[in-house]
């Protein structure tokens, strides 16, 4: 069972389908383009998670700290970046 606990996104706008029984089902329109950025596991950090980003930032705009996880990563900073905390099992189908 492939599960996702959550996603982040620009929402572009509102659509509407409409289901084989008639009803009208209403639904978001998200933009996603995420990139992961990082892991945590359970014997290294406590948990186990999936750090995933969003957007461009400017690298000046960038702390040092940060900058420094991005470049350890080969990735270009990002605007968003969210921790997703999953079962073990689903974080190691992920690559960085």
């Amino acid at each position: 069972m492939n599960t996702h606990p959550g996603i982040i996104g620009k929402k572009l706008g509102m659509t509407q389908y409409f289901a084989d029984d008639g009803t009208v089902v209403r639904c978001s329109v998200i933009e996603s383009d995420l990139t992961v950025i990082g892991k945590r596991t359970k014997e290294k950090d406590g948990y186990d998670a999936v750090i995933v980003g969003l957007g461009e930032r400017k690298e000046k705009a960038t702390n040092k700290p940060l900058a420094g996880q991005y470049k350890k990563s080969g990735q270009t900073p990002k605007r968003f970046a969210r921790e997703l905390r999953m079962p073990a099992e689903t974080v190691a189908g992920y690559e960085v």
